[in-house]
């Protein structure tokens, strides 16, 4: 009897809803902005990197990039932790997809041309809440370091 009262007042499960492209986008925008913000100098260089990342990874205009940009800026700010960008991530982003985002936001990091110790360890907690282990964190690193060249 109990656990049928429970069913008939409990909330019906909802089927979850898969996020379009543009949210995946804002959410992986959202990481970069992150770190861009995380040593306290917010750099023009870093949010160039951003949008060229968003142009090549989601096949779309800058002008759509730099869209994207100001609605990560928007929700970065009300962030209260990385796992809101990370957790819807991981549900639609298989590994490889997952590294190619952490090779972004390693660009990100090398555009101001120095890696600060800050911006470090929030990328080790970003590749440890994509569930990206140390191997495909430092190919992430040297993948970008060789793009910076």
């Amino acid at each position: 009897m109990i656990e049928r009262l429970k069913q008939l007042f409990a909330a019906p499960e909802e089927e979850p809803v898969e996020p379009d492209a543009h949210q995946l986008a804002v959410a992986a925008t959202a990481l970069m902005v992150q770190l861009s913000r995380v040593d306290n100098n917010e750099d023009e260089r870093e949010l160039e990197v951003i949008v060229d990342c968003a142009v090549k990874a989601h096949q779309i205009t800058r002008e759509e990039a730099r869209d994207i940009l100001d609605d990560a800026l928007n929700h970065a700010e009300d962030a209260t932790s990385l796992y809101e960008f990370t957790g819807r991530i991981n549900e639609y982003l298989d590994q490889v997809q997952k590294q190619a985002l952490l090779t972004s936001i390693w660009r990100v990091a090398l555009a101001d041309g120095r890696i600060d110790k800050y911006e470090e360890h929030l990328i080790r907690r970003m590749a440890d809440l994509l569930h990206l282990n140390h191997r495909e964190y430092m190919q992430a690193r040297h993948q970008a370091e060789d793009a910076a060249d």
